[in-house]
C-alpha cells in the first residue's frame, strides 16, 4: 500500500474543516499511514472459516424488568431546583423562538 501523501492529508483536513499547520500535515501523514497499514494487515487475515461476529464473547440481555419503585414526589424533585414554573424545572432560554 502506498503511503498517504501530504496533499491527501490536506484534502482530508479541508473536507473535515480542520485547520492544520505544515508540521501537522507531515505528522498526520505518518500517523494515517500507520493506521492504513494496520487496517490492510487485518484484511489479509485468512478468516474464511470464522463467522462474522459483533462481539468476541456471547452477550445476554442485561436489562432488568421495568418495575415501578418508590421515588421522589413531584414536590421533592422540584425542591432543589433554582427556579420552577408551573410544576416544571425552569431553565434559561438558549435558542430564539420564531413566532
Amino acid at each position: 500500500m502506498a503511503a498517504i501523501s501530504r496533499e491527501e492529508v490536506a484534502h482530508l483536513a479541508r473536507l473535515s474543516r480542520l485547520a492544520v499547520t505544515e508540521e501537522e500535515l507531515d505528522r498526520f501523514a505518518g500517523q494515517l499511514d500507520v493506521i492504513l497499514q494496520s487496517v490492510a494487515r487485518i484484511g489479509e487475515v485468512a478468516a474464511d472459516d470464522v463467522p462474522p461476529t459483533s462481539h468476541s464473547v456471547p452477550l445476554t440481555n442485561v436489562y432488568r424488568d421495568d418495575v415501578p419503585q418508590p421515588s421522589l414526589t413531584h414536590e421533592e424533585a422540584l425542591s432543589g431546583a433554582p427556579d420552577a414554573y408551573e410544576g416544571r424545572f425552569r431553565v434559561p432560554r438558549i435558542l430564539d423562538e420564531e413566532d
